[in-house]
């Protein structure tokens, strides 16, 4: 530290007046290169977190489909969208140190996935490690792991329980076996322990949820200030031009 402050001043001495230091004291110089050595780790983190992903699931973050989705290019024409795109926004802004996980549920076509890329992308920007994957994505990984020396049950969880959003689609589109939902009880119990929230798709309504993936599920996903949002318009895919992607 006693360098660092000798240094200082004799850079002051011999530097124009013109010219204004970024730095007044060794203690200033010293903390704005620890602040940089945290954005480069955490950066570095989020890099090896995405490889992960990569190599775990031959992709990472958002499909190409949805990578373009953002609340911009959502089309609002009834009031239940324009809520939905307030309630996705709001949740964005209040993700940070948020345990708030969210449900979009509703019939196929009525901008659900749309909506929780858009949410993805805009922490993209933010810095954040986002993942989209499915119920049947998920279990692929989970049996190729079995014998597998290379990837463990273990670690696919570890992975996806440290991602910072999770979203988890096509729930209730499979036969839901016992062990996936031990597999989702297992995700949803890290996640939340470790104050990460999850985002979920479905066609369900609640009750179906419940029934579904169970009580205890289900409260840790409401836990916070979490978001049910319901999708009840028709579906507009047939009026999508292709522009929105």
């Amino acid at each position: 530290m006693k360098n660092v402050g000798e240094l200082m001043k004799r850079l002051q001495k011999v530097m124009p007046a013109h010219i204004k230091p970024a730095f007044h004291t060794g203690e200033e110089l010293l903390a704005w290169q620890k602040e940089q050595g945290e954005i480069r780790s955490a950066a570095i983190e989020r890099e090896n977190r995405a490889m992960k992903m990569q190599r775990t699931f031959n992709r990472s973050g958002i499909r190409p489909l949805h990578q373009n989705c953002s609340f911009e290019n959502y089309h609002v024409e009834n009031e239940g969208q324009m809520n939905a795109l307030a309630k996705a926004r709001q949740y964005v802004e209040e993700f940070d140190g948020n345990i708030a996980s969210f449900i979009f549920s509703g019939k196929p076509g009525t901008g659900k996935n749309h909506l929780a890329a858009a949410i993805c992308n805009e922490l993209l920007l933010r810095g954040k490690s986002v993942l989209i994957i499915t119920v049947a994505d998920i279990m692929s990984a989970m049996k190729d792991s079995f014998g597998n020396r290379e990837i463990s049950e273990e670690q696919l969880l570890t992975d996806l329980s440290r991602v910072d959003l999770l979203v988890i689609d096509e729930i209730g589109m499979q036969n839901e076996s016992r062990y996936e939902k031990v597999i989702i009880n297992q995700i949803v119990d890290r996640r939340s322990s470790s104050k990460r929230p999850t985002g979920m798709l479905t066609n369900s309504n609640m009750d179906e949820m419940n029934k579904l993936l169970g009580e205890r599920v289900m409260d840790r996903m409401r836990l916070g200030n979490s978001l049910w949002v319901i999708f009840n318009w028709d579906s507009y895919r047939s009026r999508v031009t292709g522009k929105e992607y």
